[in-house]
């Protein structure tokens, strides 16, 4: 580097056409002096930059930087902090003078620089090259060419709205500098692989369209396993392809998710939206890369952000209840508890004492708590939140979204001088973006969202779901309530796989419907008020007792980490939002003509078809840690994947440690199903993959030994179930046993209590893995003698075995290595245990045996006899028999 060059030039972060040419045009400005490129995601560019002479135009390798040598810094095409943290260490130094060229709208992540260049132009690279036209400068064809280049990209060949006249200006001196259109067109040119076509292709079939002040804005989806470059150009052939007004086309691409967002209206400033999402632009043309955030809360962010575009003059007064219910905070625990009971309320604001001035919050859970030990006379004051956000009447509904969202603050107290006047909560809110902000715009863009599949009903599912389906639907439609099939019912309806289960979720009042169909099944009705569920119990048509869920469509939330759900009345969109994951978060109208209206609002559809799990939001396993364990039961089940952005959401509970606030009892209703999955042990392997298994208990990492092991498990389990026998093997049971291999009784103890195993068997399941292991060496030396053409005995062999549960024994079977003993524990399973004396005590008593002890010890001896070849009939038993009461008489005799 020349000792001369102090001067360092850059742009943003993922560089496009327009930051380049305009780092090349700063170069004549502010020579001598080095460029630094920060890389780019467009291939074009990319091509480009490789095939310049670098060091002809001053590029330097960020490696090579020595930061010491610059004291001036020049950005061009940005003034965000957060888009150049690539030059951090000069942005941080003292003394070095910053001078900024950009053409973008402030934004609250605008640096302090000592120079701004700012003008309203479609692109940066028009505002220096008024400059460079200023001072006479002269340019070589090539590079003004690529100058060119910068402004036919950033205005869209002249397309945009957001075009100037001293952009055509611009591009008018650069033509006689030599500039070359038909070299910018085959520059510009962009070669579009299969995976192009494929993205542009979902992202045409899930355009959503919406009306945000009389403008057609679109939201389009595509899905990708890994990051696919030049997506801004996608965006650009769909705008052209369709001539929408506003496009925000988002690419799930592995662990991140790209917008990039054109507007030709006013109305929408696409700049202001992105900022939001941590990226950037002007009005008309806007980009962000995401990483922190699921599909779910980007589409949120972009609706709430419209919405706040549209409305921008609604304040809290008009979202806010009043007058406001609360509680003065000289009043009791017990009074306030009744108070929000009496209103089902969640949270009230506290007042101080004859006022209604707000001096804390108390929520419901806090109430009950309390109360729950006994201090129901307690005053408020001593256990209200003290620390509370306040907004005026005339407070923006992103203040009201900050508080509520960010903050996690249940409710907002509407202050008026020092007097609550009303409150703004969570469900007010959650009620605003329910109702999302626009509509489709006309039928066409409604077929081609909304899926029926009253076909697939009609062909994948037997005559009886199907009537139950539609007797649903007839009894909303008459009581005037929306009703759904929901859940992994739907999810198995497109993956075409039996699941018989249904769960409705109604609009309304669903217990109402639960009734109704219960008269008409000849049923009955079975409430849970709390939760505002009901189940169905019927008689099917072959007299087999038949459920059926009925929810009231509900919110939960989770008051912390690993917490049970309280649950609030809600929409179907928010009923379903509460759920794990995209896939399991679909419905079915049941109600509506026609009959099968998928309901599908997070993309569920999308990745049933891409075969991935993802998360609704990036809070969704901090809520409920379980959902790891039920992610991985998923993905084995259908041989799904889970996406890269929920594999590391994953990672990130297991190191906040959550799952070790899990009670046992949620753990083992979710080891429980993974042991009654097709395939048990690819769940585990997958879990211990993840770190989840060591998480839970760090003796429950496997290693290569009891991976073995519980393959094994799984094909003894397999054999036994094809025998079908009337007495079912506990598989949880079997694989606990295999997970505890080779661990002494305490670290068993730890894995029992930590999967939640049931605490009633506690003795029973510990005790029968020490006998297990006791009798282990028996019956190898039995077998050991067995090969040795010593025949052994098997009724020695039975006596061995005889008080071993079956799930032990299939263990055993699964563990030894010796398939001799592997073959005489079958043939124990199948045949030995089951065999029985061929006489009776009917028949003692006819050898004129009295009843006794006696009894017992000679069906014994007749059965070990049956067994070992040596009485193998009735006839050779009752000899033994009589043989056995006359050696009795005779040491009666004796004694």
């Amino acid at each position: 580097m020349s000792a001369a060059a102090t001067t360092l030039i850059t742009c943003h972060a993922n560089a496009d056409f327009d930051a380049f040419a305009a780092m090349l045009a700063a170069r004549h400005l502010y020579a001598p002096c080095m460029l630094l490129f920060p890389g780019s995601q467009e291939r074009g560019l990319q091509k480009i930059y490789a095939s310049l002479d670098r060091a002809a135009y001053g590029f330097v390798d960020i490696a090579d930087l020595r930061w010491e040598n610059f004291n001036r810094l020049v950005l061009v095409d940005t003034r965000q902090r957060g888009r150049v943290g690539h030059v951090a260490p000069l942005l941080e130094r003292p003394g070095v003078r910053i001078e900024v060229w950009d053409h973008h709208p402030d934004s609250p992540d605008d640096m302090k620089a000592d120079a701004v260049q700012l003008a309203h132009v479609g692109a940066v690279t028009s505002l220096l090259v008024q400059e460079l036209r200023t001072r006479g400068t002269r340019l070589p064809p090539a590079e003004a060419t690529l100058l060119g280049l910068g402004i036919y990209g950033d205005t869209g060949s002249f397309t945009y709205s957001s075009t100037t006249p001293e952009d055509f200006q611009a591009v008018a001196w650069l033509l006689g500098q030599g500039m070359d259109v038909n070299q910018i067109n085959e520059m510009a040119a962009h070669e579009l692989t299969s995976l192009h076509v494929q993205a542009l292709n979902s992202l045409l079939e899930s355009a959503r369209a919406y009306t945000i002040n009389n403008t057609q804005v679109v939201l389009a989806e595509a899905s990708m396993e890994h990051y696919l470059g030049d997506f801004a150009y996608l965006a650009h052939r769909l705008m052209e392809m369709e001539k929408f007004s506003a496009l925000f086309a988002i690419g799930i691409m592995g662990d991140r998710i790209q917008v990039v967002a054109r507007s030709r209206s006013d109305t929408v400033n696409v700049g202001d939206i992105c900022a939001e999402l941590g990226g950037g632009g002007h009005a008309y043309a806007a980009s962000a890369s995401i990483r922190s955030m699921t599909i779910n809360e980007v589409r949120e962010t972009i609706l709430r952000r419209l919405y706040d575009q549209a409305n921008p003059d609604k304040t809290a007064r008009e979202y806010m209840s009043s007058p406001a219910v609360g509680i003065e905070s000289s009043s009791s625990i017990r009074e306030a508890d009744e108070l929000m009971l009496h209103f089902g309320l969640k949270a009230v604001p506290v007042f101080r004492p004859g006022t209604r001035a707000c001096v804390g919050l108390l929520d419901a859970q806090t109430a009950s708590r309390a109360s729950a030990h006994g201090l129901d006379s307690s005053l408020v004051e001593d256990y209200m939140q003290r620390r509370v956000h306040v907004l005026p009447p005339d407070a923006s509904l992103k203040d009201l979204t900050s508080i509520i969202v960010d903050a996690r603050q249940r409710l907002v107290p509407i202050v008026e001088g020092e007097k609550v006047v009303g409150v703004v909560t969570r469900t007010d809110l959650i009620n605003v973006f329910a109702d999302e902000p626009g509509s489709l715009l006309d039928r066409k863009s409604q077929k081609s969202m909304a899926r029926n599949v009253g076909k697939l009903i009609q062909d994948r599912l037997p005559a009886e779901i199907r009537n139950l389906l539609h007797l649903a639907g007839q009894l909303g439609s008459k009581l005037g309530l929306p009703v759904y099939a929901v859940g992994g019912f739907v999810r198995d309806l497109l993956l075409n796989r039996p699941n018989q289960d249904i769960d409705l979720v109604v609009e309304g009042n669903g217990i109402a419907l639960a009734k109704a169909l219960a008269e008409k099944l000849h049923g009955r009705v079975r409430e849970h008020q709390k939760f505002l569920t009901s189940v169905v119990i019927f008689h099917d048509a072959r007299g087999a007792e038949s459920r059926i869920d009925v929810a009231t469509a509900r919110l939960e939330y989770y008051e912390y980490p690993a917490a049970l759900p309280t649950v609030e009345l809600s929409s179907i969109k928010m009923d379903l939002f509460r759920r794990d994951f995209t896939i399991n978060a679909l419905a079915v109208r049941l109600d509506s003509m026609p009959f099968g209206q998928l309901v599908d609002f997070f993309g569920g559809q999308r990745d049933v078809k891409e075969r991935v799990i993802r998360v609704l939001h990036t809070l969704s396993f901090v809520e409920d840690p379980t959902r790891c364990l039920r992610a991985v039961r998923f993905e084995q089940r259908y041989n799904f994947h889970i996406g890269a952005g929920a594999e590391k959401l994953i990672k990130n509970v297991l190191s906040l440690k959550l799952m070790d606030r899990l009670s046992g009892s949620r753990l083992f209703n979710e080891y429980q199903h993974i042991c009654d999955e097709d395939d048990p042990p690819a769940c585990f392997f997958r879990l211990d993959e993840l770190g989840v298994l060591r998480a839970i208990s760090p003796t429950l990492a496997l290693t290569p030994a009891k991976r073995s092991l519980l393959c094994r498990l799984r094909e003894m389990l397999t054999w036994y179930r094809l025998l079908y026998f009337d007495e079912p093997a506990q598989a949880w049971l079997l694989y606990f046993l295999g997970l505890s291999f080779n661990l002494n009784y305490a670290d068993t103890l730890t894995h029992f209590h930590r999967l939640g195993l049931p605490e009633v068997k506690k003795a029973d399941i510990l005790g029968q893995r020490e006998q297990m292991r006791a009798v282990r060496g028996k019956l190898e030396a039995w077998q050991r003698q067995n090969d040795a053409g010593r025949q052994s005995r098997v009724s020695a062999l039975c006596g061995l075995l005889r008080s071993i549960s079956l799930e032990c024994l299939l263990y055993i079977m699964a563990s030894t290595d010796n398939p001799g003993l592997q073959k005489n524990l079958s043939r124990y399973i199948t045949q030995w245990r089951r065999e029985k004396a061929d006489i009776r005590g009917t028949d003692l008593r006819r050898l004129g045996i009295a009843p006794g002890p006696l009894y017992g010890r000679i069906l014994k001896a007749a059965l070990a006899a049956k067994l070992d070849g040596e009485a193998p009939d009735a006839q050779s038993q009752l000899k033994l028999a009589r043989a056995l009461r006359e050696k009795a008489a005779s040491v009666a005799e004796k004694t």
